[in-house]
């Protein structure tokens, strides 16, 4: 990293250990959502950029000083990754908040531990991962082992920048694979700060190489690079379908966590006070522009007034300022663009639904920075744009249906999968329920909780594969089968 000045910060390409000048297509700016000012400079990498970092990476898996390192070495390295994340918290967290409007409450408490979690988890269970021996019978000996893929592109949102980096570099390092990582351009500077973290920590150079730039040039070019063994991408679902192509093209593997449209059950016996708080923070944490976000209110009928009446008097209350302020809690935006469109589902939901129970507009006295209420739509027709589209954004709909059946499959009413969460006083039933919706995550009584040690990813086309526990390890290795003879004297066959 280059420093300029005390307030933006200048950064290269991170490629073999090494920080670059500007890109081969110059430099790009991100801004402060609550500000719109200036706080990074960022490399604008071409094609032939891309192709440095990969076959950096190329060479450094070909070379085996990463992957021929034993499971508790590298796992060494991401344990001190993750200490020296923890002992930068501070710093990090106020970058994660510039350069996304995120809160810092928020920033502090969930992105920065989430992320050095996931280093440490995986830098702890590596040594963990084995094959298994398979009885074949007296006359042979048979076992899988599980091997890294090679060289991994991964390319991650701007919504949680520096947690769904985290997520992909520490199980892709640990397996003892090759990473070329792209952030998004909105909010690339925290990605950004890992390199100086892994080469501290002992990182092989070419093991980790980022590079930004667009998603046209940059991120197609990641796609598209015959040295390129696995895809990773976390983003839109139509973004998905591109990385499915080029998956496909190449006949190597790809795993996807993609958009959702989350379902919040709540049953006639939810304790509507904790469900109440539990559904904002689904809904309205880091602004709604979050892709398993509870986003769709689905309420047993006898209940639905008394609840709705809670939300909109607890929603009035939330703090929503510039993050960097101690006592907001919901910032802009991430950007004028991306409000325009969430403005324009808002907009939708007037003309199919009528005016929202409560927001709905851009909050009094703020002039800059890219703000919007926390909006709420009541009786939400299931056919409406804002019931059915991802809108990314704090918005939520409330419907009512008159049944436990209704209610189930109005959730699984929906080509997403991600997650749904259930409302109710019998944990029993919550169990019971949990097994008939069809999404990745079921949480009951809670939303938006992940944990490294558990696997989080979709069903239908909100995913393919997982991320965290050990199924997010083994997406990023290969199994081998090793079979040995053991019978008395050579097989003979003719």
């Amino acid at each position: 990293m280059q420093q300029v000045d005390s307030k933006v910060r200048t950064y290269g390409l991170f490629i073999s250990n090494r920080w670059s000048g500007s890109g081969s297509d110059g430099t790009f700016e991100t801004l402060n959502p609550a500000t719109e000012q200036v706080v990074g400079r960022c490399a604008l990498a071409s094609a032939s950029d891309v192709d440095r970092a990969v076959m950096a990476a190329r060479h450094a898996f070909d070379s085996g000083c990463w992957s021929g390192l034993s499971a508790t070495q590298r796992g060494r390295v991401l344990r001190r990754a993750a200490d020296i994340l923890r002992e930068r918290a501070e710093e990090f967290a106020v970058v994660e908040t510039l350069d996304t409007g995120k809160p810092i409450f928020e920033s502090r408490n969930i992105d920065i531990p989430a992320s050095a979690d996931s280093l440490e988890y995986y830098g702890s269970m590596v040594a963990d991962t084995v094959g298994k021996n398979i009885p074949v019978g007296d006359s042979a000996l048979d076992y899988t082992v599980r091997e890294p893929v090679g060289v991994v592109a991964a390319i991650v949102p701007w919504n949680f920048p520096l947690v769904l980096a985290c997520r992909k570099l520490a199980p892709a390092l640990a397996a003892g694979n090759t990473v070329v990582i792209k952030p998004a351009s909105w909010a690339p500077l925290t990605t950004l700060m890992m390199g100086d973290v892994f080469s501290e920590a002992g990182l092989p150079d070419g093991v980790l190489n980022i590079i930004t730039g667009s998603g046209v040039v940059a991120g197609e070019a990641m796609l598209r690079h015959p040295a390129v063994d696995k895809l990773s991408f976390t983003g839109s679902t139509d973004v998905g379908r591109e990385v499915i192509a080029a998956s496909a093209q190449a006949i190597c593997s790809c795993s996807l966590e993609l958009g959702g449209k989350s379902p919040a059950v709540v049953l006639s016996d939810a304790r509507l006070d904790e469900t109440t708080e539990g559904i904002l923070f689904g809904a309205f944490l880091n602004q709604g522009e979050c892709c398993c976000a509870a986003t769709r209110v689905l309420v047993d009928r006898r209940v639905h007034d008394e609840l709705v009446e809670r939300l909109i008097s607890r929603t009035a209350d939330i703090v929503v300022g510039d993050g960097m302020d101690e006592a907001t809690r919901m910032g802009p935006l991430i950007s004028s663009e991306h409000r325009r469109s969430v403005m324009d589902y808002i907009d939708s939901g007037i003309a199919e639904v009528g005016r929202p129970a409560i927001g709905g507009g851009i909050p009094a006295g703020f002039d800059r920075g890219y703000y919007l209420e926390p909006t709420i739509f009541d009786n939400v027709p299931v056919t409406s744009r804002i019931y059915r589209e991802e809108v990314f954004g704090p918005v939520l709909t409330v419907t009512s249906f008159d049944s436990v059946d209704e209610l189930i499959s109005a959730a699984n009413d929906t080509p997403y999968g991600l997650a749904a969460s259930i409302w109710t006083g019998d944990a029993a039933v919550g169990q019971r329920l949990a097994r008939r919706i069809k999404a990745g995550t079921v949480w009951v009584n809670v939303h938006n909780f992940v944990f490294a040690q558990a696997p989080y990813g979709g069903f239908k086309q909100s995913g393919v594969g997982r991320e965290c526990g050990r199924e997010g390890l083994e997406m990023y290795t290969e199994v081998k089968n090793v079979i040995t003879w053991l019978g008395p004297g050579g097989f003979e066959w003719y």
